[in-house]
């Protein structure tokens, strides 16, 4: 239980920070907007990452095994933890983590960036904080 409340802090953590970027107007006028994509980015990385593994450790403590983030999401719409509407757009930071691991191309990285400033991916994170805060492993 002890390394699933710290992976549950660290994701929440990571989600503020997120956050934090996503939602300040003026980070974007304050920086130069390579620092801006590139900060964005890390920081979207840090939460998807700390997102999974919170979500396997929870799920392991539940008894069930997952070894990556698709399964592990798949497992969590299995277990009710999350509803139907976040599957898409989990599916989509699943396409999005990964692409931005292999992206050497500036345009393609202001591209993703764009894609996280929506709402939808702040709203996902959220919305699987509460619920996992609601559910006890």
């Amino acid at each position: 239980m002890e390394r699933y409340t710290r992976a549950f802090e660290r994701f929440e953590k990571a989600y503020r920070k997120f956050k934090e970027i996503i939602e300040n107007p003026l980070f974007p006028e304050i920086f130069k907007e390579e620092f801006v994509v590139e900060i964005t980015t890390k920081r979207f990385e840090y939460t998807y990452e700390s997102m999974w593994k919170t979500v396997k450790e929870f799920l392991r403590l539940r008894g069930i095994e997952c070894n990556s983030p698709k399964s592990c999401f798949r497992e969590l719409l299995k277990e009710g933890i999350i509803s139907e509407e976040f599957e898409g757009i989990l599916s989509d930071i699943i396409v999005l983590r990964n692409t931005l691991v292999h992206v050497y191309d500036e345009k393609q990285a202001k591209d993703i960036y764009q894609k996280l400033r929506t709402k939808e991916i702040l709203k996902t994170f959220e919305a699987l904080i509460r619920s996992l805060e609601k559910e006890k492993p």
